[in-house]
């Protein structure tokens, strides 16, 4: 398959869902919403089971990434942010239903389990959500300084607030002065592990084309100022961390807002919970005509999780770093077949 076909994912028609298939039938298709939600180096870490009148999301550790997440609190994040999609597309089509969060202690990946009731329906809702999940896209390049508007800053902190979690926003250029300087802090400290480099490197290609981080990506390519081929080479092979940190940094500062989504635990329930609360935000953000992308050093490491909780004025825990403004259209990224993260 080529790059063409995976970015066929993101022309969902909707117009075939299927109003009087089964269950399962519903859910397949429902799934197609759900595989849209971004991930970690787009390492799209979940996988789907039909079963009977249920729908079952697991977390794919093979697709886990041991360094920059051990803990497989990202995974869960990006878990998180594909179930949202997939309540939102339910509500869209009238679907009545219930996710239910970690519903077999037996089985700790099953992270969630989505019911649907046969007996009721309603018109369906949240349109601007759900015309949002094909249009929302990672934009890594940089943003236009002009100011995000208030109605904006408000929906925003509503949406994290509606799925449980707190969003701080930095938009002073002392504060966000000091956020950058923790990013390229975090930076620096990473790209001096050499198994973050491999790492990373693994998920930035210029062939493949169902996951990770292609060439084409906004800001891939500028990365360091090489053509793609050469820059996962260049990142596993050399400590590139000044050079990526003036970059992030430049990003940090010159973007309208900086956002820090938090929860006030910091488990595995939270981490499922923040990314809900993440995709929802990512989504309101869209509709408004914002882009975002993610800067989440200071979260990734230990060390500087703590000093970007005091930034945000939260005593709790910070899970995921935005940055939010308007840019150059960005490409979309691949996506795995539904064949591929179907479990049947």
């Amino acid at each position: 398959m080529n790059e063409q076909t995976h970015l066929s994912a993101w022309r969902v028609p909707k117009d075939a869902f299927p109003k009087r298939g089964t269950h399962a039938e519903q859910f397949k298709f429902l799934v197609n919403y759900a595989l849209l939600a971004p991930s970690i180096h787009n390492s799209q870490p979940w996988r789907f089971r039909v079963t009977g009148e249920a729908l079952e999301l697991f977390a794919d550790r093979k697709r886990s990434l041991r360094v920059v997440d051990p803990d497989g609190r990202a995974l869960a994040i990006s878990c998180g942010a594909a179930l949202f999609n997939l309540r939102t597309a339910m509500y869209y089509f009238g679907c009545v239903g219930e996710a239910r969060p970690f519903p077999d202690p037996r089985q700790p990946d099953l992270l969630a389990r989505v019911t649907l009731d046969p007996s009721k329906l309603h018109p369906g809702g949240w349109t601007e959500l759900f015309n949002a999940i094909p249009v929302r896209c990672t934009n890594r390049g940089p943003f236009e300084p002009r100011e995000a508007p208030p109605a904006l800053e408000a929906a925003l902190r509503d949406a994290a607030r509606l799925e449980g979690a707190w969003l701080a926003l930095f938009k002073s250029a002392r504060v966000k002065k000091a956020v950058a300087l923790l990013i390229a802090e975090g930076d620096r400290i990473q790209f001096s592990n050499p198994r973050f480099r491999r790492e990373l490197a693994q998920w930035l290609h210029s062939a493949r084309d169902k996951d990770g981080v292609p060439g084409y990506a906004k800001g891939v390519n500028e990365l360091l100022d090489f053509t793609a081929p050469a820059i996962a080479y260049l990142v596993r092979t050399f400590d590139v961390g000044n050079g990526v940190a003036a970059r992030d940094s430049d990003l940090a500062t010159g973007s309208p807002l900086l956002a820090c989504l938090g929860t006030a635990r910091d488990d595995p329930l939270a981490w499922l919970n923040a990314g809900e609360a993440l995709q929802r935000v990512l989504l309101v953000a869209t509709a408004h005509g914002f882009d975002a992308s993610f800067l989440n050093q200071p979260i990734e490491v230990p060390a500087l999780r703590p000093k970007l909780g005091g930034l945000s004025a939260h005593k709790y825990y910070p899970q995921v770093l935005l940055r939010i403004g308007r840019g150059v259209p960005a490409k979309h990224t691949p996506r795995r077949p539904i064949e591929d993260i179907l479990i049947y």
